[in-house]
């Protein structure tokens, strides 16, 4: 496929590789946007009018699209909120938030992402339920064995990445969970690096909850989808109430809500939003999830293969199979090397990567990330790889 022909910052000369924080947007989702802004703007389930109906219609489509995108039994499973973060928070704060006591412990890593890492802050602190942390193991990659090594009776719920966004390590989730559910543990699964790149079956993987955000798979910002089994959505409590939500309610505070997943879908969606994802979804599912995941290890393979040549370079994760390569460059601050790489019109993402309690397991607090996806080159790999094989950077970026 030409993507330059479908990617206009393709053909900008920049040279992305900030697809962790980020994915580019294809021609056809910003001109789903348009479309919709320019040609029916209309609310959802307020008119009864063409224009609102197609806007009904729109959004049930999508939704339905997502359920079969991670294969879930069934599209009320599917949840639309602002990103994986809302969601996140949605399933801790109104599934687990009322039902974890003193001394329940919730089982999670140092490797996670603050978005789900701080809302297990509040509830433990809320509920005096207890955090406890997976030991990682020497690649600090989550095992089998650790996970039962670090379940008692009291554990109750474990939290993870399906893949980590600094390290990139994909987790054995199916075991996990296999393990955890003969235990009667449920698993809440931060999906947000793994739908995008590689296919998530969620009926396979038997997963609780699973929260991912649109923008990191092609679609707009501001979206997110929740995913929960539909007997664990029908007991969960909505933290954001409103209109669209309720089938009634009166001035001596009888409220009956909606069933889902209406339920979690209080005040107007994002129906831009909605309508491009479909159109994300649309694209990937053209490429093939199988072979996005495939070009992605590949070329971090050939990445890897060029940055171990240089002598200035440090890689944290060689040899985790998919598209994200975690470095620094020796004795250079890694935002001082942020700076040289985008004078030369390189993009990659430097810091903490919002997983701040990584940096106690894995002993540096910052560090540069060049995350693929599959409308990458070997010819940014070998641009980047020309820009660090440079023993001024730290010079050359003031």
């Amino acid at each position: 496929m030409n993507f330059n022909k479908d990617f206009n910052i393709l053909s900008s000369g920049i040279n992305y590789l900030d697809n962790c924080a980020t994915t580019l947007k294809p021609n056809s989702v910003i001109e789903a946007l348009s479309d919709y802004y320019k040609n029916y703007s209309a609310n959802a389930h307020r008119g009864d009018y063409d224009m609102s109906l197609k806007v009904d219609n729109k959004i049930s489509e999508t939704r339905k699209k997502v359920a079969r995108f991670i294969n879930a039994k069934d599209y009320k499973e599917i949840i639309f909120t602002s990103g994986a973060t809302e969601s996140l928070n949605m399933i801790i704060m109104g599934y687990f938030l009322n039902r974890l006591k003193p001394g329940d412990e919730i089982l999670t890593t140092k490797a996670e992402h603050a978005s789900l890492l701080l809302p297990w802050f509040y509830v433990a602190k809320k509920t005096n339920a207890k955090i406890k942390y997976i030991d990682l193991n020497s690649n600090l990659e989550v095992t089998l064995d650790n996970v039962k090594k670090a379940v008692t009776k009291n554990t109750k719920v474990i939290s993870l990445a399906h893949v980590t966004n600094v390290m990139g390590d994909i987790r054995p989730i199916k075991e996990i969970i296999k393990y955890a559910h003969e235990n009667n543990i449920l698993v809440v699964v931060d999906g947000a690096q793994s739908v995008p790149h590689d296919t998530v079956d969620v009926s396979n993987l038997d997963v609780d909850f699973l929260a991912f955000s649109a923008h990191k798979m092609l679609g707009p910002t501001g979206l997110g989808v929740l995913y929960g089994k539909e007997k664990l959505l029908k007991e969960m409590q909505p933290i954001i109430t409103g209109g669209g939500m309720n089938a009634f309610f009166d001035s001596l505070m009888n409220v009956e809500y909606k069933d889902i997943p209406d339920k979690f879908e209080a005040g107007t969606p994002n129906v831009a939003g909605i309508i491009g994802f479909s159109k994300a979804i649309d694209y990937l599912n053209e490429l093939g999830m199988e072979n996005v995941h495939k070009y992605e290890v590949d070329l971090k393979k050939y990445l890897v293969s060029k940055l171990s040549k240089l002598k200035n370079i440090i890689i944290y994760n060689k040899d985790i199979p998919n598209g994200i390569v975690t470095f620094n460059v020796d004795g250079v601050f890694a935002q001082d090397v942020a700076a040289y790489l985008n004078k030369k019109g390189i993009c990659v993402r430097v810091g903490s990567h919002c997983a701040k309690t990584l940096s106690e397991v894995l002993g540096v607090k910052n560090t540069c990330r060049a995350s693929l996806y599959f409308y990458n080159t070997k010819q940014d790999v070998d641009k980047l790889v020309e820009a660090l094989d440079n023993d001024n950077i730290l010079y050359d970026s003031l």
